[in-house]
């Protein structure tokens, strides 16, 4: 995890990763098949870390708890998003937490093909959303002063609707205007007003 940390999962391989060890790299063939396994073992690390929605706390503030807390897990290993996503075998930590998550809205009332739904757009939320704050050349510090650069290189007149929104991130205290736990709770209102509607709706 640490040699991914400090650079990417281009960083990992056996030879790297048994100069790290002080060892042969053919001596990690003991242990494990090959570098699949390493990556699976990365994936689980991370998922154990995911905050599982917890058993005696409302279904809506458990699953935002547990989004918030696997968007901190994945911003804090920038290589994680991507490599979670591409496994076809997940271990008993990132079973674990799925399952607890499924639990949780089936708990709460939700059938099935609801809670499949539900889950697949957690997970485009929250891991869009870390690949795409991943992705921007600036840190949130000076998204004011890109803000500003960005009005300033619009053509007078045109593009009033992004002056706008460019001048709003100028303006606010913070000049942070993105805020994931925004469409977070735009998804959870979405599925907590389906569960109170009609049953029609819920099938």
């Amino acid at each position: 995890m640490r040699l991914a940390d400090a650079g990417g999962l281009e960083a990992i391989s056996m030879r790297k990763l048994g100069q790290v060890l002080g060892v042969e790299a053919m001596s990690l063939y003991k242990h494990v098949a090959n570098k699949d396994d390493i990556l699976d073992g990365l994936v689980e690390l991370v998922s154990a870390d995911f905050e599982a929605p917890s058993p005696g706390e409302p279904w809506k503030a458990a699953i935002r708890r547990s989004a918030v807390s696997a968007r901190a897990v994945l911003l804090a290993h920038p290589w994680a998003s991507s490599l979670i996503e591409s496994r076809s075998s997940p271990g008993a930590a990132r079973m674990r937490y799925l399952d607890s998550v499924v639990g949780t809205l089936r708990g709460a009332g939700f059938p099935m093909p609801i809670v499949a739904q539900a889950v697949m757009a957690l997970d485009s939320h929250t891991y869009g959303y870390v690949l795409q704050e991943l992705a921007w050349p600036f840190d949130a510090s000076s998204a004011g002063d890109v803000a500003g650069a960005f009005a300033e290189a619009l053509p007078p007149d045109a593009y009033r609707n992004l002056a706008a929104m460019a001048e709003l991130v100028m303006m606010s205290p913070d000049h942070a205007v993105a805020d994931f736990t925004f469409g977070l709770d735009l998804i959870l209102d979405g599925l907590e007003r389906l569960l109170e509607g009609p049953a029609t709706l819920r099938r």
